[in-house]
């Protein structure tokens, strides 16, 4: 009998303990029902902006994570609804289970619109790829020689040069002089502008002319824009 007492007691502390925390010490999450939205906390507490959980910081502040008090509404609909307190505005999106996301936080009030955040991060994400595969990065390509160069590999560097330039690519062309070699340094400038002459049809611009670097005579050409 007082081993059940017993057992009845622990359950009931439990059950107690349970009620408490899941009532006082729990995050309590933000209602904005017609019957909730005159709680303590509501829109335009700055205390509920320390409770951003967001991973990453650059995605979207919407719902619950919009600080202003006001907002300037757009609607699903695209119809501007003026200047509209945040609490109204995400109750307009629950009612037409949506979400009410900044689009441009910056201005004053900050500007929001109700919409699909799905379908939003979507089409945002698809505009960025897009925006990338249009972007070109332009490499420089070094084409390193001796000035003894055979006719057979100045060809090959010519051929080289030009798929380069085409491509939108710088191009560094390197005459390489060792030990020795540093007293026909004329040598290696004539080949140098042997390129240029011979490179003379194409698209480029001489970015920086032969010029001595070190032990080595080099040259820049770029694309023309």
């Amino acid at each position: 009998m007082a081993k059940a007492l017993y057992m009845a007691d622990f359950y009931f502390y439990i059950s107690l303990h349970n009620f408490f925390v899941s009532n006082y010490l729990k995050k309590r999450i933000l209602c904005y029902h017609d019957t909730c939205v005159t709680r303590q906390n509501n829109i335009g507490d700055t205390t509920i902006a320390t409770n951003d959980t967001r991973n990453n910081k650059n995605q979207a502040i919407m719902n619950e994570r919009i600080r202003a008090k006001e907002v300037r509404l757009i609607d699903q609909e695209g119809q501007n609804k003026g200047i509209v307190p945040t609490s109204k505005a995400i109750q307009m999106a629950y009612d037409a289970d949506l979400d009410l996301v900044l689009i441009n936080p910056n201005q004053d009030p900050p500007v929001a619109k109700i919409l699909n955040y799905g379908k939003y991060k979507y089409e945002l994400e698809k505009k960025a790829k897009e925006a990338k595969k249009k972007q070109h990065t332009v490499d420089v390509k070094e084409i390193k020689i001796r000035y003894k160069i055979d006719t057979h590999d100045y060809q090959v560097r010519i051929k080289s040069i030009e798929k380069f330039i085409n491509q939108g690519h710088k191009v560094k062309i390197v005459v390489m002089l060792r030990g020795r070699e540093m007293q026909h340094s004329n040598l290696a400038f004539d080949l140098a502008s042997r390129f240029v002459a011979d490179l003379a049809g194409l698209p480029l611009v001489i970015e920086k002319k032969p010029q001595l670097e070190g032990r080595n005579v080099t040259l820049y050409l770029a694309p023309q824009n």
